[in-house]
């Protein structure tokens, strides 16, 4: 057993926790919910970045680079001074989403190489400016451009002309769980020696300030002596215990406190003590007296100043661990602890376990170039966990707003009062989108469980337990509105993750699959009963994570009044109930019980495909079109098609799920009252795929699905031809019949549109930092790849399609599947010409060999060339062209058809 997974073993069976220090510092924790306490909500300007520096954090850290143990009492992080700026670099900077003219954006070069599961081995590369860093510039520059313009990014400015500036790699290799040893190595990639002052940095996370609701008690961080050739800090924590940060060389440490220098930002108020949070600070950029002289403190730094000369590199060595110096001198002599031999030796064995981890990760057949995409990719889902604390009761204490206790005004999220979140989770990107997003999580899981099923489990467990989910089943989207809707895909994840426990031999789980059903009943009976407004078995839910997909803003009210029957929030439903339906067949190898939710999700499905496939004008689906549009019913009762070609009408497609022969034997009496269903009731079998017997397919599988044989043809016939969904890297999420053909509707006087828009949204719609109108997202890509192997699963070669439309080449389901991964694996991967879609034009990341094979894993992709928009690192769920990777370079198609969906799990398993 490869040595990583044998401490993933340790960690699940005997707790050993080797999980307890990791990435879990935020990039930003300025501008969030978290640390609003405004009375307009004005999260973005209520803290900013400007003020970060000298403001104490309230719910957590961020930090350069950075660790912290998984509860952040203490953190580490890098801070770098070049002689020239303003201002400490100890975080990102970058817009708010009133700044850039396509909503807040990091403007920063930072990429993550490496990691394993436990964090035993991690790698972290950031390119820092040998000039003054152009904060102002890049204010005032994107302040004057339009949202028809490109975003102004930090290579736009010139600062890294020349090739001045530093690359600075970081890594951290695991002694023991509490062990830890830190390298960083800062090339001077420019073209003269250039100094540069690094300080790691050692601090606590303040839980302490008078202010705060139910405060605790302040830690302390210390000099302490340490070996001839060494430096030391101590710090004692009530809860974390006693660390200690050894620093190779005899080395300036500098102490001050983690509070709020209020004679800077809000000189009412006396400060709580003499030595504050940016003393640091202004000691080392301004030469001031604001160090504690005494050494100690709650924010510390060592203070290493290097000249480098061109070319060259220099090198800082430390060691974070939870033993003293003498005991673990006990264990092997002065060497078992030195930054000598023995420190190397620890790096080059993690690096090498690492290595032979992602050798039993990555398919043999994978090029080179694909392995390092792959690797990167996982590396990068890895290294986005953080620490994310919210305990509501406080927070709307502190915010007078808690309604347990006569709060005495409104506050967002006031409703979500029971909510604990004290967990590490992981983030869409944590920068850009620092909180967790629900319907992301579930899509972050599925590439996670490739690396670590046991905490992509954990995470599907978080979102359901009752600290998290709200009492009436709804749960939490994301911190700037709990109670907003995300497509509900969290049964489907739930799935994969036990198709996957299965495939790789382990004991069914059977506690988590009948606790995650249970909590996943009370959300499903919240959909029914909260989003199938009239009864009718057809759903709203607003923007469904699609953001300006509609021609209205489908989470406020419409202009139109009435109300907005949701092609795509019928179909996540329709979905949902297959979903739940196979984990009931699931369980009935358990409990028998269960047969009569087999019937009851089932109904479900057929209700919802029901009134989605009505004829008429008042349907969802347009006979001469050939697509699913949504729904407007006007408040006089009639309906009018909302006819706008986008991911929105092809999601009915992916409500598909084949049922194997062993599913249909399992339950004898679920099966006996469909069929009496169906003979007093035939009508509901019409507006579903033909399924039952004289309608098996290949190996007597049956299949449920929203559309029917002639359907799957027409609406693919749109989706594989390249004038409309299939783009060169991928189905983007508008057709390009948009760009000639907007769709315009006019309400009074005035006019809603929808244009194809490749690239960053023109319009503020949801901040105008995303865009659905033609890019492609990996999320929704990977849902129709899954549904077109369901197809095939059934079809087999009974069923080809031209693809691409008009070409004249015919391929079957697993055909097109593979064709349309490939074309998302070819957004990272090199082409021909050696150049990397995802870059575009920037001439620096394609040719630069500093710079080209550090990927980044952008939010969403340019619709006609690929290239990469939105939060640049993304990598929560774009991070499953890692899954995508692997799953078409061992997946055989003659095995899937023969073996069915295991086959997709058993092809992981060989790699192992």
């Amino acid at each position: 057993m490869p040595a990583e997974r044998e401490r993933l073993y340790q960690e699940r069976i005997h707790q050993t926790p080797w999980k307890r220090w990791g990435p879990y510092l935020s990039e930003r924790q300025w501008g969030t919910v978290r640390e609003d306490y405004s009375d307009t909500g004005d999260a973005w300007n209520y803290f900013s970045h400007d003020q970060a520096r000298s403001r104490a954090y309230r719910w957590g850290e961020d930090g350069l680079a950075g660790l912290s143990d998984d509860k952040q009492a203490l953190c580490f992080a890098l801070a770098l001074w070049n002689g020239k700026d303003p201002i400490l670099k100890e975080r990102l900077f970058g817009l708010t989403n009133s700044e850039g003219n396509h909503g807040e954006d990091v403007k920063e070069y930072y990429f993550y190489l490496d990691s394993t599961p436990t964090h035993s081995y991690m790698k972290y590369l950031y390119k820092y400016p040998q000039a003054a860093y152009p904060y102002g510039d890049l204010i005032k520059v994107n302040a004057r451009r339009t949202r028809n313009d490109p975003e102004y990014e930090l290579l736009d400015t010139g600062i890294f002309d020349g090739d001045r500036y530093f690359d600075i790699f970081v890594e951290y290799a695991k002694a023991a769980p509490d062990d830890i040893l830190i390298r960083i190595t800062v090339w001077n990639r420019g073209p003269e020696p250039a100094p540069l002052y690094l300080l790691p940095t050692l601090w606590f996370r303040n839980d302490w300030s008078s202010w705060i609701s139910r405060p605790a008690e302040r830690p302390t961080l210390k000099w302490i002596e340490a070996p001839s050739g060494s430096t030391a800090i101590a710090a004692e924590h009530r809860e974390l215990g006693k660390y200690h940060l050894y620093c190779e060389g005899e080395v300036p440490l500098l102490f001050t406190e983690n509070e709020t220098n209020n004679q800077r930002l809000f000189p009412e108020y006396p400060n709580a003590c003499p030595y504050v949070k940016d003393g640091i600070n202004d000691f080392v950029t301004n030469g001031k007296p604001t160090v504690n002289p005494d050494l100690r403190g709650t924010k510390a730094a060592a203070r290493y100043r290097f000249t480098i000369n061109s070319g060259q590199s220099a090198t800082a060595r430390l060691r974070l661990t939870g033993q003293a110096l003498g005991e673990q001198s006990k264990g092997g002599g002065k060497d078992a602890f030195s930054f000598g031999k023995n420190f190397d030796e620890i790096f080059a064995a993690r690096l090498d376990e690492a290595d032979e981890f992602y050798r039993s990760v990555i398919p043999a057949a994978a090029s080179p170039d694909a392995a390092n995409v792959m690797r990167q990719a996982l590396a990068g889902m890895l290294w986005t966990k953080q620490f994310y604390y919210l305990d509501a009761d406080k927070w709307l204490d502190e915010h007078r707003a808690n309604p347990l206790k006569h709060g005495i005004r409104h506050s967002r999220n006031q409703e979500w009062y029971h909510m604990l979140n004290d967990d590490v989770i992981s983030m869409p990107d944590k920068w850009e989108y620092p909180w967790y997003a629900a319907w992301d999580l579930a899509f972050h899981t599925v590439a996670l469980s490739t690396v670590d099923p046991e905490f992509a489990r954990q995470q599907i467990r978080l979102m359901l337990k009752g600290l998290y989910m709200h009492p009436n089943g709804q749960i939490p989207a994301y911190e700037w509105n709990f109670s907003d809707v995300n497509p509900p895909v969290h049964a489907w994840a739930t799935l994969f993750l036990h198709r996957t426990e299965q495939a790789l031999g382990a004991e069914t789980d059977i506690d988590f699959l009948k606790w995650c059903f249970e909590k996943l009943l009370l959300n499903f009976t919240w959909w029914i009963n909260r989003k199938d407004r009239f009864g009718k078995n057809v759903f709203e839910g607003g923007f469904l994570g699609l953001d300006n997909i509609g021609i209205f803003d489908r989470s406020a009210p419409l202009p139109t009044g009435g109300t907005l029957e949701q092609a795509d929030g019928t179909a996540w439903m329709a979905l949902y109930s297959q979903n739940m339906a196979e984990l009931a067949i699931e369980l009935l190898a358990y409990d028998h019980t269960s047969e009569d939710m087999v019937v009851k999700f089932l109904e479900h499905f057929l209700y919802i495909a029901t009134a989605m496939n009505r004829p008429g004008d008042d349907g969802m689906w347009d006979e001469e079109d050939g697509f699913y549009y949504d729904l407007l019913r006007l408040p006089d009762g009639s309906a009018k098609r909302l006819k706008v070609r986008s991911m929105v009408g092809l999601l009915p497609l992916c409500a598909t799920t084949v049922v194997e022969r062993w599913q249909r034997e399992r339950m004898p009496s679920a099966m006996t009252l469909l069929d009496r269903r169906r003979q007093r009731m035939p009508e509901l079998w019409n507006y579903i795929h033909p399924t039952g017997p004289g309608h098996f397919g290949i190996y007597e599988r049956g299949v449920i699905a929203l559309v029917g044989p002639e359907r799957l043809r027409r609406i693919l016939s749109r989706v594989l031809d390249e004038n409309e969904f299939l783009g060169p890297t991928g189905i983007r999420s508008l057709s390009k019949f948009h760009e000639h053909h907007p769709y315009i509707l006019n309400v009074g006087d005035r006019e809603y549109r929808v244009d194809y828009l490749p690239a960053e949204s023109n319009t503020g719609m949801f901040g105008g930092n995303s865009n659905w109108r033609g890019p492609v997202w990996f999320p929704v890509n990977i849902i129709v790849i899954r549904a077109l192997l369901q197809f095939y699963l059934y079809y087999g070669d009974n069923f080809k399609i031209e693809c691409p439309t008009g070409s004249g080449n015919l391929m079957n389901l697993f055909q097109v599947s593979h064709e349309i991964t490939r074309r998302l694996g070819a957004t990272f991967l090199r082409d021909k010409g050696g150049r990397r879609p995802v870059y575009g034009g920037s001439e620096k990341f394609q040719s630069d060999p500093h710079w080209r094979d550090y990927i980044l894993f952008y939010e969403y992709f340019h619709g006609d060339n690929g290239a990469g928009l939105g939060a640049s690192h993304q990598t929560g769920w774009t991070g499953l062209v890692a899954k995508t990777i692997q799953l078409f370079d061992t997946l055989d198609a003659k095995e899937f058809l023969e073996v069915g969906r295991s086959a997709v799990f058993l092809a992981e398993l060989k790699e192992r």
